[in-house]
């Protein structure tokens, strides 16, 4: 067996009537879309219910699978403790998900939980399948902070787990859409926020996953999108299959984007390898932006590809610009990969004899010593995508007027410690931002006194 039916549905509170205590009537649509989906799984009489979501325990870099044999959880935070919900969740299947990402390289499994008790996120898909149909295990995963096409990779590895054991399953990918459509809603409004959810919404409506994966995370952000990483996972569990896609409702009006969805699965597809047609794509633009490199980056890659396959080190800089040489500078090193930062690491003042010495020691740290990622594998090379920022003189600032986040980076300091962030950043627009960011880097809080200095930098791609 395989998966028989997937949807995308939203978990406001407010649709438990003991939460909403009447507010609900606000969202009858969603909650009439909600009944009819749940209608629909039950009746395919599922063994397992994979559910992924964004409130379950999430990492920076690692996909939590929720251990164990049982988990419960009630509305307690919401003023509605007396609504409980439990799943027994397969270990079986647990484990082969966890040893299958292990073989392939994919950072997941069980490792880590935090809090055992179900999300809200959980508990509201389950409290409406449970009025049609109990009998079944759970299976429930978090999100990361990995790339789009990591957790659709993850998403093909619940395929074959699903096919290897034989589940008849159905898969829940929990989700809001932007929490900015609206002025007067808890979150505001940004005007990416309408425009995600039309463009997800469409993709919802016609089973085009191409467009789960080429959302920019900087626009994701803006958006305060909830639910695409959920999404992503679902889309990779699908691959290579055919599916007759349907959206059933999308309201939003407290501010918050709601959507359900469904995707019925009608055989195999090999045309919707949509994980492979992205990483094709993105191996392409990479190569064609690698023929264009200047100097300066075709040496942090020539500096990381050496480091990463263990061959010594680029001796003979006589090929490169004599600014390189002879100058010196503090330089940053930034990695992307699938359109996420991957690492970053520099010196805002020069450590070594030359730019090209800056350059080549901060490649390596980038690549490998960033605290914040695991170390490159070298069959990420093909997909780095690589900048070199080469720093001015850094000025003291007595007013906040003086820094202009997209042409200054700016430090923030306070007795020994320093925050840094590089100027003209892909979502960073004002300079209370590009400070607030650069102060939490430097574990400053925002009631402690600032000093702030500004730099120019030249960036070299």
């Amino acid at each position: 067996m395989s998966i028989v039916y997937a949807m995308c549905v939203p978990h406001p509170p407010l649709i438990i009537p003991e939460v909403g205590k009447g507010e609900q009537q606000g969202i009858q649509k969603t909650i009439d879309s909600y009944e009819a989906v749940m209608k629909k799984a039950a009746s395919f009489q599922p063994e397992l219910v994979i559910i992924t979501s964004p409130h379950a325990t999430t990492y920076l870099d690692y996909l939590h699978i929720s251990p164990g044999s049982h988990a419960e959880g009630n509305f307690g935070q919401f003023r509605a403790s007396k609504v409980k919900v439990g799943a027994d969740y397969d270990e079986q299947f647990v484990h082969e998900l966890s040893q299958k990402c292990m073989e392939k390289g994919i950072f997941a499994g069980t490792q880590g939980e935090r809090d055992p008790e179900l999300d809200h996120a959980t508990m509201i898909p389950l409290y409406f399948l449970h009025h049609y149909i109990k009998d079944f295990k759970v299976v429930r995963i978090g999100i990361s902070g990995l790339s789009a096409l990591a957790h659709y990779r993850f998403g093909q590895a619940v395929q074959e787990t699903v096919e290897s054991l034989g589940r008849r399953t159905v898969f829940i990918a929990s989700g809001d859409l932007s929490h900015k459509l609206k002025t007067d809603g808890p979150y505001g409004f940004a005007k990416e926020g309408p425009v995600f959810d039309q463009e997800i919404t469409e993709a919802f409506a016609s089973g085009d996953f191409m467009r789960f994966l080429t959302f920019a995370p900087a626009f994701c952000d803006k958006a305060a999108e909830c639910g695409l990483r959920s999404f992503l996972i679902m889309a990779g569990a699908l691959d290579r299959t055919k599916v007759a896609s349907r959206l059933y409702s999308y309201e939003e009006p407290f501010g918050v984007g709601y959507g359900v969805a469904e995707f019925v699965p009608e055989g195999r597809d090999a045309s919707r390898n949509i994980g492979d047609q992205y990483e094709a794509l993105m191996i392409k633009k990479v190569k064609e932006d690698q023929a264009k490199e200047d100097p300066y980056v075709h040496l942090a890659r020539e500096t990381i590809s050496r480091s990463i396959k263990h061959l010594p080190d680029v001796k003979d800089l006589a090929g490169y610009p004599e600014e390189m040489r002879s100058r010196k500078a503090g330089v940053f090193v930034s990695i992307h990969e699938d359109g996420q930062l991957r690492g970053c690491i520099g010196t805002f003042k020069p450590t070594t004899e030359c730019i090209a010495k800056e350059i080549m020691q901060n490649a390596v740290s980038a690549s490998s010593e960033d605290p914040r990622f695991p170390p490159i594998e070298e069959e990420e090379l093909d997909r780095l995508v690589i900048s070199v920022d080469v720093l001015a003189e850094i000025e003291p600032v007595e007013d906040v007027r003086e820094l202009d986040p997209h042409r200054y980076g700016v430090i923030v300091s306070c007795g020994g410690r320093r925050g840094l962030l590089l100027p003209d950043l892909e979502g960073v627009d004002t300079a209370a931002e590009q400070i607030d960011i650069a102060r939490r880097k430097g574990g400053i809080s925002e009631d402690e006194p600032l000093t702030l200095q500004r730099f120019e930098v030249v960036r070299h791609v």
